[in-house]
This record gives structure tokens, sequence and C-alpha cells, in this order.
């Protein structure tokens, strides 16, 4: 008779759960998840794909002025919200199914109800005990409001998702990727946009050069951007509400939305009590095999507040599920992971930004171009690509690629093989371009930014 009621037993159906679970099962573990809340995740009910979805829904309209310029007559264009909810809500619940079945595929018992832990072995679920021979914390993370006065007024980007009516008028209260991806959301819908941010540029942790470039194509894009400014007090002014800034201003609009940063979700989950290791802001602290404190007791994905995307987090699902049952230890390599935000203009990164290059190399060569895109040679539109590469000159090694412009994400994943493999700026140089193609910039870049003009070391 088996000792435990299962061999894993995961909170949390998110990507990273879904992907540690199933594959555990698929080794032939007796696999546990709970979920209460919708199958998916914050990537797939209220983050990565209803984002991208949006996003898309806001590009068509400069498409739609640009068609003239290719000869394109077009007649008149509306846009309706409800639509565009509606079929977000109906894609979502599809890719809810598609994961109930690939735990069930799998030999995965879900069971759709909050756990605890009440020790390290054993579990509440759903007002049953259960017990399991090692657990996953696999809970993600959640939006948080700053302590302002009247912040109970605002939204965040949960909340963005399920307007019943598009806004006319928003204020966002942030400058890292969520705050731009939602400014371009909305700002290309036709709503009038105002980022507001406390530092002294966007995208803090990104490439000097890259944060420029996404600023100023945020203000050709109409969008309004107040930095070294915060939030100081929100009050109720109908129809919507006014927002008190540090410098006294006062910005009305529709809504205000917090993008001002994220929370691991630990609370009430008994961690505390087992003596599981927290950090500050409560996330769980794990090794590098994703153990936390406790034996038996691991953690993946956001709730570690690692590296907070949805690829590293089934990345660590997936070698954490292989370490246990598959027969075959491996880590999670964290190292040159690309990313990407999906603001207007769009940004990709992977390796080094040029200070961080700076402070570990004696000697760093930089590469960058900025143009207009093909494209809109014929539009006239003032759209601005941005490609930049750091590399290490001692090795030739390139150590970090940036782009702003579009299709970055895109171009960006294939640029991230070559810089995990540790590719030089030779063999960039010597790979042949396609032609005519934004991307073929990254192979075609020749003259290094003369070093008096290169950034020191921040």
């Amino acid at each position: 008779m088996a000792r435990y009621d299962c061999d894993l037993f995961v909170i949390g159906a998110g990507s990273g759960g879904v992907r540690a679970a199933r594959i555990a099962g698929g080794h032939g573990a007796r696999v546990m998840v709970a979920e209460d809340d919708r199958v998916g995740g914050t990537c797939v009910i209220r983050g990565c794909i209803p984002k991208k979805l949006f996003v898309y829904a806001s590009r068509f309209a400069p498409e739609f002025a640009d068609a003239a310029a290719y000869g394109w007559t077009l007649g008149e264009t509306r846009f309706d919200w409800p639509t565009l909810l509606a079929n977000k809500d109906r894609e979502i619940e599809r890719l809810s199914g598609i994961y109930r079945r690939l735990l069930a595929n799998a030999g995965v018992e879900l069971i759709e109800a909050r756990a605890r832990l009440l020790d390290r072995h054993l579990l509440e679920v759903g007002g049953r005990r259960i017990s399991a021979e090692r657990i996953l914390i696999a809970t993600g993370g959640r939006p948080v409001y700053p302590p302002v006065p009247g912040a109970e007024l605002g939204v965040t980007s949960n909340e963005a998702f399920h307007f019943d009516r598009l806004p006319g008028r928003i204020v966002i209260v942030g400058g890292g990727y969520i705050a731009l991806e939602f400014a371009g959301i909305f700002n290309g819908l036709g709503v009038d946009t105002t980022v507001v941010y406390r530092g002294p540029q966007v995208l803090r942790g990104f490439d000097d050069d890259v944060r420029q470039a996404v600023a100023d194509g945020l203000l050709k894009h109409g969008v309004k951007l107040l930095t070294r400014l915060n939030l100081k007090a929100l009050a109720r002014a109908e129809p919507g509400v006014a927002a008190t800034l540090t410098d006294g201003r006062v910005l009305r609009a529709d809504r205000l939305m917090f993008a001002t940063g994220r929370a691991p979700n630990t609370a009430d989950l008994g961690l505390a009590a087992l003596g599981v290791a927290l950090t500050p802001t409560g996330a769980v602290k794990v090794d590098e095999w994703s153990q936390s404190s406790v034996p038996g007791i691991y953690a993946i994905g956001d709730v570690t507040d690692r590296i907070n995307l949805t690829p590293v987090a089934t990345m660590e699902g997936h070698a954490l599920a292989d370490t246990l049952y598959g027969g075959r230890a491996r880590l999670a390599d964290h190292a040159n992971v690309p990313h990407a935000v999906f603001s207007q203009p769009e940004v990709a990164a992977v390796g080094l930004t040029e200070a961080e290059a700076r402070a570990r190399f004696p000697h760093v060569d930089i590469y960058r171009t900025s143009f207009r895109p093909l494209k809109h040679t014929l539009t006239g539109r003032p759209e601005q690509t941005m490609m930049k590469l750091v590399v290490d000159a001692t090795s030739d090694r390139v150590v970090g690629a940036h782009m702003v412009g579009d299709h970055a994400a895109e171009i960006m994943q294939g640029v991230a093989i070559a810089v995990k493999l540790g590719a030089t700026k030779a063999q960039f140089d010597a790979t042949v371009g396609i032609h005519p193609s934004a991307a073929e910039e990254f192979v075609t870049l020749r003259t290094k930014v003369p070093a008096p003009l290169a950034k020191a070391a921040e």
C-alpha cells in the first residue's frame, strides 16, 4: 500500500504548475493539482494571451490609415469593444480547456479547490486531507495597489481585461512592461492615454538606448508620458476619477490603472508555519534545484521571483519533473533568457545591457543602428527601428542584443539562439542577411559606436 496519496502535489494550475504536473505524470508519478481559480494561470487567463490579443486589436487603426499609401481605399471603420471582449473570453476558455486535457491525458487528478499545507507531507484541500511525498508551490503572483489615499478607486491589469466599456481617458501609473503594453493598447483603440512614472525613464532595467527609443515612440504615437512624478491621491470625480500628482497637478480620467508591481501569491498557504523561508516581498526562497528551505517542498515560477516570465516557469517545472521522476537530473538555465515587451513600439532583448557589459568586461564594443522601416517610406509615418549589439571585445562574443520596432519579438527569438550558443561578432558578420528585411540589420552592423560616445556603466 502506498505511503502517500500521491507522489507530487502541485498547488497552482498555471503554466509552470501544469507543465511540472503533466511531465511528472508522463514519467509515471502519481500527481494531483489544486486550483481555486480557472485553469491556465496568469498567462492564459489574465496575462500574456489576452494582452497580446488586445495588442493585435489596437494595431488595426494605423494599418487602415497606412493602406492608402499602398493604393487601398477603405470604407468606414468602427471598433466594438464588447466584440473584442467576447472573442477574447472564448479563446481563453478554449486554452483553459486544452490545459485541462493535458492534465487528464497525463493521468493527473485536478482538484478545483484551495490548498493549504498542514505539514511537509500533508495538505488540506477543499475540506479533505491529502498526503504527498513532495509538494510544489506554483501559485504565481498578483498585481498590487500602492499605499496612496483612494487607491481602491483604481484598477489593475486584472480588471482592465473586463471593463464594461472602453474609457475615453485613462491614466496608467507605472513605467514597466505592463504599464507600457496597456498604454499602447488603449492609445491604439482611441483612448486618451497618460502614463505617470516616478522614475526618470520608463523600462527600468532595460538598456538605456532601448528605454529612450521606447519613450520617443510612445510620444510619437500620442501617449502622454509624465516622468519623475507619482500619484499622491486618488478621488472620485464623476463619471470617473481625479488623480492628484506629487507636483500638485490633477489629472481627470474615466479610469486609473495601477501597474506598479506584482507580489508572490504565498499568503495563507501555511508556508511560514512550516519554516519555509520567504523573501521580504513574500517570494519562496529556493535553491538552484527549485527546492525551498524545507526538504520536499519546491517552488517554481513567479512565486519565487526569479525571472517572472511564463516560459521560464514552464522551463523550471519541466526541469524539476525530469529531475524528480524522469531519471535525468537537470537544472533550469536562467542565463541569456530572451524577453519582449509588446509595447508600441515593441521591444525585445537577450543578454546583457550595455551598462551591465561594461561593468563585467574590460573592453566592450557597441554596434547600433536606427532607421525608418521600408514599409513607412511610403506611409510617411515617423516610425523608427533601433537595433543594438553588445560585444565583449576581448572574446568577440556577442553578449547582448536589443531591438525596438515592429516584429522585435519574432526577430529576437532567432538572435537569442546565437547569443545562447556564444556566437561571435565575426560569426554574425559572416551570416548572409535576408533582404529586404529589418532582421538583416543584425548581421550587417559594421561600424562601432565611437568610444567617446559609448556610455559608461551607471
